[in-house]
């Protein structure tokens, strides 16, 4: 009898072992390229103190991030732009904001921009870079592919209802964007102002002062630099579990501090 109890024990812990010390909570949380590194970093120090709790952060831009958090396919959407009328039945919170930065390659002489040059260039009635003070060259344009939150906030912030031209070369993440700039001492693009800053192996890209104020966080503080735009979580209801848990600890001073270290304006106090 005891053999046969020792039997059915083994048996059990046999099926019950896989789930041993793992933990089947988790999230998705997907969205827009320009929160998803900061989502990351957020995730990693969240996991330091919740143990098999399981934030799994993904691309796919504004948009998709959107439509994935009022599907159900992911629970949190990030969004580096605002909510449309369309979407305005959804549950958000802005978790920090992001100055946007017009960049170039650190060769060029070009130091100052105003806002109706840059749209301009965007729009290619400016094709040189003599045109603006630089060398004589043509200019290569870079810009986001539609539905990307950092190509709809700089539609907004600068384009003012004109078209970007079609002949502008699309990229699909503000890596990307700062990577082409980075190689290419005739192009413009533009990205997080908390990207602009390279990391050790890239290569720098500097950011244009618009209509002579330097692109910083303090001066997006201060109200000074006109160009940024909020970094949402969006959700299809209101937060609960797990979800909640981490909005809450994004929100909270330690989370705040963290995305100021990186570089973001928080959007509580030191108080939280």
């Amino acid at each position: 009898m005891g053999k046969k109890l020792f039997i059915i024990i083994i048996f059990l812990i046999m099926i019950l072992l896989p789930s041993c010390g793992r933990s089947d909570s988790g999230i998705i949380v997907a969205g827009s390229t320009s929160v998803q590194p900061y989502a990351e970093i957020l995730a990693e120090e969240y996991a330091h103190f919740h143990f098999g709790e399981d934030i799994d952060v993904q691309g796919g831009g504004s948009s998709a991030g959107i439509t994935a958090a009022d599907s159900g396919t992911a629970e949190i959407g990030m969004s580096s732009r605002n909510l449309k009328e369309a979407e305005s039945h959804l549950w958000s919170v802005e978790i920090a904001k992001d100055g946007l930065a017009v960049i170039i390659h650190p060769d060029n002489p070009v130091q100052d921009l105003t806002l109706e040059q840059i749209r301009r260039i965007y729009m290619l009635e400016i094709s040189n870079w003599k045109e603006v003070g630089g060398n004589d060259a043509k200019i290569h344009i870079i810009t986001r592919e539609e539905g990307s939150g950092t190509r709809s906030a700089f539609e907004d912030l600068i384009m003012d209802k004109n078209p970007v031209t079609p002949k502008a070369i699309v990229q699909d993440s503000n890596g990307a964007v700062r990577l082409l700039v980075s190689d290419d001492k005739n192009s413009i693009g533009f990205i997080s102002l908390g990207l602009v800053d390279h990391e050790p192996g890239q290569k720098p890209v500097r950011a244009l002062n618009l209509d002579g104020i330097e692109a910083t966080a303090e001066n997006v503080r201060n109200g000074s630099y006109s160009l940024f735009r909020p970094f949402l979580f969006v959700m299809a209801h209101e937060p609960e579990g797990l979800a909640k848990d981490f909005i809450d600890f994004t929100l909270s001073p330690e989370g705040q501090k963290i995305l100021e270290k990186e570089g973001l304006i928080p959007v509580m106090d030191g108080d939280g």
